[in-house]
């Protein structure tokens, strides 16, 4: 399990173990075994080459199996626990004992890296084996805590995982360093906030597996010392105290790791006012900073929007002003996504509502898997929402997703989410199952009412809306509350169960969307139930104060973003594509990208003619215009920049109302 809540108070939900759920068939099985089996061993590979990344040889030269200077990122270690995590997963769940082995060997490695006093960051190390003037824990851009909190994580989960403690005594020891650190630090009143803390989530997942109470009180009091900076920044949260926050703000990954620490520290300790600023800066974002896609962290970099006009605090990767979501610029850094996938996950053990599993879908079947080519070896640093050939700026990222990225933090971090999606899917509370992720799966489950069992789920959503469930291979029968997802986009379906009085079918419209819908199964040996979804394509309109997309809709079937690229505008341009107020031209249709089956919508859409822009003129006189059908396809956002050619894309056109195709 991810994080493991068996003990937390505040929780009112907790994860099954990483083993009790299956992947049998369908969406989510095919995109791991490609992270399997082409993500995993090519991050490794990556690691491991001195001339790529250097991570793996700066562990080396600490240990002193090798010589030479630091080289890479200062995050490389971290990323590097992050790329664990998911090898982790691999070896477990594929029965690796090959990957198993190596990851038992850089275990080794790491621990002979490590200081006598727990410290573990190589480019410090390395700068004190040099005697080059290196400082510890002097920066807080060299990323020091933000590699002890990967490890903590990957540790805890490791002990899970396979009952091994060798990573787990290497991150304790890290965390004895920090406890000292602290110690120092309030002493002599220099306390500064790490950038995106990860030791949050790290300290508290330790305290989880090792049920040391230092732990949680180290990470109490980390947390509660982001009060103490003196000069803090919108970019890192720090300016305002933690109980203050009300409003998103600043560096989008540091903001949402933050949030997820804290939602970790309520799990164990509650507190009112930081579930307050919890359920605030929750409101905030859904309402006016996150992309349809579940994208977030629109700007590049800029000036922070809150605070006195006249100070101005640079922000960068961050969250802007209200409804400040720009579709060509769309920043949305991949780890900030996967970031809020964390947070929304401790969000729903706190309160199991069905709005954080929509959010953690919406980002996870849109954005998260945008970031990742369709092989499983290409990525993304940032999302757009539109592709131009010429942006008119030199865009800090490529335009098109490649192998290897300077700053390598975020496809590890997209390996360990798509990894353990399977953690994603069932949750219990006393009697009762909620459902996540919906998958073809097989889930053993225990209830406090007695049932013992599997609940086995088939289905092909996201492209299809039937999803079943059956209770196999009962130790034990016992009553089940089966809490089943309806997701906000739903508005008409049914529910059906077949039991030992027959079969009982209801309808569902929209007045049951964005919630959970109960089903109470006396006896689960003799029942079977059916959730239907409609998926109709439609139309998404943003509010009217998001300017980059009024006055066009976004195209959205069931849980997936659709967009259109170039080569599917038939014989136009994208920028004259306009969409038919009425849909009934559209079909669905599956085509093959990269060897995987996609699921797309194809149908007559307008081009829009004799009102082109002349030169570079900023403004002109509308002339005048028709429009002329043409066949075009929408593909999902997924699957975009995955057929070869640097091509445009959009997510957002306008319609056409008074047309009828």
């Amino acid at each position: 399990m991810l994080t493991d809540t068996r003990f937390s108070s505040n929780a009112k939900v907790k994860p099954l173990g990483a083993c009790d759920t299956e992947l049998t068939e369908g969406f989510w099985k095919s995109v791991r075994d490609v992270v399997f089996d082409a993500t995993v061993p090519q991050l490794e590979n990556m690691f491991k080459a001195p001339e790529i990344s250097h991570v793996v040889e700066n562990f080396r030269i600490c240990a002193g199996d090798s010589q030479g200077d630091f080289d890479g990122t200062v995050f490389g270690d971290g990323d590097f626990y992050k790329w664990m995590e998911s090898a982790m997963y691999c070896a477990l769940l594929r029965k690796d004992s090959e990957l198993s082995a190596r990851i038992d060997e850089y275990i080794d490695l790491i621990g002979r890296a490590q200081r006598p006093d727990g410290y573990i960051s190589t480019k410090q190390i390395i700068g004190e084996m040099k005697k080059d003037g290196t400082s510890r824990m002097g920066d807080i851009n060299d990323f020091e805590v933000y590699n002890f909190g990967h490890l903590m994580t990957a540790a805890a989960l490791h002990y899970r995982l396979t009952g091994k403690d060798s990573l787990l005594k290497i991150a304790s020891k890290a965390a004895d360093y920090l406890e000292n650190m602290y110690r120092e630090a309030l002493e002599k009143d220099q306390v500064q906030t790490a950038v995106c803390p990860s030791h949050y989530m790290g300290l508290i997942e330790l305290y989880r597996a090792t049920r040391d109470e230092r732990y949680l009180k180290l990470a109490r009091t980390a947390i509660e010392l982001r009060d103490s900076v003196k000069n803090g920044l919108d970019d890192n949260q720090d300016r305002l105290p933690l109980k203050k926050h009300r409003k998103i703000i600043g560096h989008a990954v540091r903001a949402n790791y933050l949030y997820a620490g804290l939602s970790d520290l309520y799990l164990e300790e509650g507190g009112d006012d930081y579930r307050a600023v919890l359920d605030s800066v929750w409101d905030d974002l859904l309402r006016h900073k996150i992309y349809i896609t579940g994208g977030c962290g629109a700007l590049y970099n800029g000036a922070s929007p809150y605070g006195n006009f006249f100070k101005q605090q640079l922000v960068h990767q961050a969250y802007g002003y209200d409804y400040q979501l720009p579709n060509v610029t769309a920043y949305n850094e991949t780890c900030a996504n996967v970031g809020l996938v964390m947070w929304a996950y401790r969000m729903f053990l706190i309160e199991p509502k069905a709005e954080y599993f929509d959010v953690i879908e919406r980002v996870m079947l849109n954005t998260n898997l945008a970031s990742i080519s369709l092989d499983g070896i290409r990525y993304f640093y940032e999302n757009m929402l539109e592709r131009v050939k010429n942006p008119g700026f030199d865009p800090v990222w490529p335009l098109h997703r490649t192998e290897y990225i300077t700053s390598y933090c975020c496809p590890p971090n997209l390996a360990r989410n798509l990894a353990q999606v399977s953690e994603y899917m069932y949750a219990v509370s006393k009697k009762a199952v909620y459902l996540g992720l919906y998958a073809s799966s097989r889930a053993h489950i225990r209830l406090d009412s007695g049932f013992e069992g599997v609940i086995e789920t088939k289905t092909d959503y996201p492209y299809g809306g039937t999803i079943s469930f059956a209770f196999t291979d009962i130790e034990t029968n016992g009553e089940i509350e089966l809490n089943l997802r309806i997701p906000a986009w739903v508005k008409k379906g049914y529910v059906k169960v077949t039991g030992p009085d027959g079969e009982i079918k209801k309808p569902l419209d929209e007045s049951k969307s964005a919630s959970y819908y109960c089903l109470k199964i006396q006896d689960p040996s003799s029942t079977k139930a059916e959730l239907f979804l409609d998926m109709p394509v439609r139309y998404t309109v943003g509010h009217d104060r998001i300017e980059e997309v009024r006055g066009r809709v976004c195209v959205e079937r069931g849980p997936l973003v659709f967009c259109m690229e170039e080569q599917d505008a038939g014989k136009t341009a994208l920028e004259k594509v306009m969409l038919p107020y009425e849909k009934a031209s559209f079909t669905t249709e599956m085509i093959s990208i990269k060897d995987r089956e996609i699921l797309t919508i194809r149908g007559n859409v307008f081009s829009k003619e004799g009102d082109d822009n002349e030169g570079d003129k900023l403004y002109r006189e509308l002339k005048d215009v028709r429009f002329e059908k043409t066949d075009a396809r929408f593909i999902p956002y997924f699957a975009w920049d995955n057929r070869g050619d640097d091509k445009d894309m959009r997510v957002y056109f306008p319609v056409c109302y008074g047309g009828v195709l």
